[in-house]
Formats: structure tokens, sequence, C-alpha cells
């Protein structure tokens, strides 16, 4: 028993020293067991994945409507705006759809000449919610 609760003080000294540097916090437990649970949405320039494990995703998934004064608006989990929002996404840039170019790491800087709330020459061809689900609904703001 004595040997547990040293090991339990230094998992969490561990976990606490973890923390202090991490942009997001996973935690999970087992192979085969539920999604991971992310503390807080990764900071990508141009916007993340809204499927775990949010990754970043590249300069051109998102269309202009999902930033705002060049800040994305968040997807997923971290989404929090109008519950009828849908904006355009190019699928193109989509790891699950076979893409493997460059990723954006997390905390990365925009390009200079790569505004997310300008997408040059942007072609969506998809709709999708805040929470990433497809949709055929009209296009709004949040």
């Amino acid at each position: 028993m004595r040997y547990l609760r040293v090991f339990a003080v230094f998992g969490l000294v561990l976990c606490a020293a973890s923390f202090a540097h991490a942009q997001r916090v996973v935690v999970g437990v087992g192979v085969g067991g539920p999604a991971p649970i992310v503390a807080g949405p990764p900071v990508c320039t141009y916007g993340y994945y809204p499927y775990a494990p949010y990754g970043c995703a590249p300069y051109g998934y998102y269309g202009p409507e999902w930033f705002s004064g060049g800040t994305f608006i968040g997807a997923g989990p971290w989404y929090h705006g109008d519950q009828h929002f849908a904006g355009n996404v190019d699928n193109h840039y989509d790891v699950h759809q076979g893409y493997k170019g460059p990723l954006p790491k997390v905390g990365e800087k925009a390009a200079p000449d790569k505004h997310p709330e300008k997408v040059a020459n942007f072609h969506g061809n998809e709709m999708r919610d805040g929470r990433g689900h497809v949709t055929g609904g009209e296009q709004k703001r949040s």
C-alpha cells in the first residue's frame, strides 16, 4: 500500500509538470475504450478538424465564415455559436478524405500571405454545422 501511495504522488507531480507546458491536455485510460477527453481547444491558426484528436486543419479547409477578425470561431465540442450556423469546408483538405499534404502544428503562426478570413480562391464542397456534421443547411454567421 505504501508503494501505491508513493506511485500516486509521483504521478500527480509528473502530471502537474507536464500540464504546465501543454498546449492541450488529453486524458485517457486503457486501449479500445472511449475517445480521449480534450480539456481545451487546440490553438490552430487555420482551425482544427472537428473530430478527435482535433489536429490542426490546413489553410483552405475552412471557408472565411468560420473566422471572426482572423480568429477561428471553433468547431466540435468547443463550438458555442449559433445553433443554426452552417459554413463551407473543402473536404479535399481532410485527412479522413485522403489529404496527405502539410498540416500546421499547434501554435504555429499564419503565413504572412495566408489570411484565414480571406482564403484566396476558396471552393468549399461541403456545408457543416459548428459541431462538424455535414448539413445541407443555409450558410449563416454566428
